[in-house]
């Protein structure tokens, strides 16, 4: 039912473009006809949107990745930077907000890990909704942040970064061999606002694979348990993605280049000082609008991304 509503609202936009196009081409030959000058602007604006529309069509077509329709799980670290650093994390986490809300997806957080004086030291939140992984895998890598630090006194230009790590929710069982004695499984007490288990029992579940080093967290659920299914599921597809990219040799396709989260290693810079501009170190994209990118206007560089993938 869910492919077939898919295909439904497919069929349904491209429908909807073929009669907005037919509408235009009749605006054209009315105001040519009756020579008047007064619909110019409005088919201006018609032609904007529909290319608008075209282009968001053309990019969805390009998600063709296996996992490309899944929910997506990002986790976000910060780096280099200290307070400043963390504070960046927490602008990340918005962005990212409010950048669901525009598609109409909906977030869930799985881990949350509160900053020592502001912002973020980690956080794992799921994207629910068509496609989410396939724009999101675009966001894998580092992220730099240049400002003027509020947590600076002496007002001086500050760099700090943060890690951004995508997976699919793969929701199907994965056939995956664990052995008990390659996890360390710890448990600690939930952080958040409220509730009658936060802080008060160690629901929170944090396993580490020991071959490989990968980490998954997960506190939202209302049982240790919950939390150590939700954890053992995220486990699960990193390894299942690790296992494929070995055998396909192709690191970058699926999960990206694992780099330090410092100088050197970001994907894209965020620069508010001494002048404004985001650009997309790998397809070279830029926004001179920081505040529009911070309110969720990462479009332009996944559409970028995926146009040269």
């Amino acid at each position: 039912m869910k492919l077939l509503k898919s295909l439904q609202d497919s069929v349904k936009q491209i429908e909807k473009m073929y009669t907005d196009y037919e509408d235009i081409g009749l605006l054209i030959e009315m105001s040519q006809e009756e020579q008047d000058d007064d619909t110019i602007a409005e088919i201006q604006e018609e032609l904007e949107r529909f290319i608008s529309e075209f282009e968001e069509l053309r990019i969805q077509t390009l998600l063709t990745g296996e996992y490309d329709k899944n929910n997506a799980i990002i986790s976000l670290h910060a780096g280099a930077g200290g307070t400043e650093s963390c504070d960046w994390a927490g602008m990340l986490y918005r962005m990212y907000t409010r950048w669901a809300e525009r598609k109409g997806y909906t977030l869930e957080v799985l881990d949350f890990l509160d900053g020592d004086v502001a912002g973020i030291k980690g956080v794992t939140f799921e994207v629910q909704g068509e496609n989410a992984y396939g724009y999101l895998r675009s966001e894998k890598g580092v992220h730099r942040l240049v400002r003027i630090s509020p947590f600076n006194a002496a007002g001086k230009r500050q760099t700090s970064f943060v890690s951004c790590d995508v997976i699919p929710d793969i929701e199907d069982e994965i056939e995956i061999e664990i052995n008990d004695d390659d996890l360390r499984i710890d448990t600690y007490r939930a952080s958040g606002a409220g509730g009658q288990h936060i802080n008060k029992t160690s629901s929170a579940i944090r396993i580490t694979h020991l071959p490989t080093g990968i980490v998954v967290q997960c506190q939202n659920e209302r049982s240790q348990h919950m939390n150590k299914d939700k954890a053992m599921q995220m486990l699960k597809a990193k390894l299942y993605l690790l296992k494929q990219q070995e055998q396909a040799d192709k690191v970058s396709d699926i999960r990206g280049e694992i780099k330090e989260i410092g100088f050197g290693s970001q994907i894209r810079s965020y620069v508010m000082q001494p002048y404004t501009m985001v650009k997309d170190h790998r397809t070279n994209a830029e926004i001179s609008n920081v505040g529009a990118v911070m309110d969720g206007n990462i479009d332009p560089f996944i559409n970028a991304y995926l146009s040269a993938k």
